[in-house]
């Protein structure tokens, strides 16, 4: 769902194995799926993505690839003690105090006190307050640990894959002026 959603906007999508090292291609922005499992064992991923936070591309990171900005960022994941899985999680978007309802399926989250003074929580989850999203105060990278593609209402957090493809054109439109 997550590539018919990017798809459905006039993209073209480039499906990448987990560890390809793709700091070497050229991309206009850079979209990190979700994927099973703890995020420390996904080095390689990790060091890529934090090169890649040196080039100032557009990224955008779902599941675990919240956790895995998150540690490429030098900030902490840890294994929820009840992870949470279900299609009626209640998050609250920091900047706006406005709640979605979302779907999750995840056993890790971000450490949210371990995120150095550039990042800032993007999300939290109304039931317990742990992490749902990041977002860096000055460069183009956001994050969220639930499936915006799954929107538990008929568009809830769809806006996010827009949010996304915005930064990315408007990038574009820079490079040619």
């Amino acid at each position: 769902n997550i590539i018919r959603r990017l798809l459905f906007r006039d993209t073209k999508v480039i499906r990448v194995p987990w560890n390809y090292d793709f700091t070497k291609e050229n991309y206009d922005g850079l979209f990190i799926s979700n994927g099973p499992g703890d995020p420390k064992k996904c080095d390689e991923t990790i060091s890529n993505i934090s090169k890649a936070f040196k080039n100032e591309t557009r990224i955008f990171g779902i599941r675990l690839g919240n956790q895995i900005m998150s540690l490429a960022s030098g900030g902490d994941t840890y294994k929820l003690k009840y992870g949470h899985r279900s299609h009626n999680q209640p998050v609250l978007q920091v900047n706006t105090n406005r709640c979605y309802i979302t779907s999750q399926n995840h056993g890790y989250a971000t450490d949210s006190t371990s995120l150095n003074n550039e990042w800032e929580e993007l999300f939290i989850n109304v039931n317990d307050q742990t992490n749902e999203g990041i977002i860096h105060k000055t460069k183009p990278f956001f994050s969220t640990q639930f499936h915006p593609e799954a929107s538990s209402g008929p568009t809830d957090t769809d806006f996010l894959f827009d949010k996304f493809l915005n930064l990315v054109k408007k990038k574009n439109l820079e490079m040619k002026h």
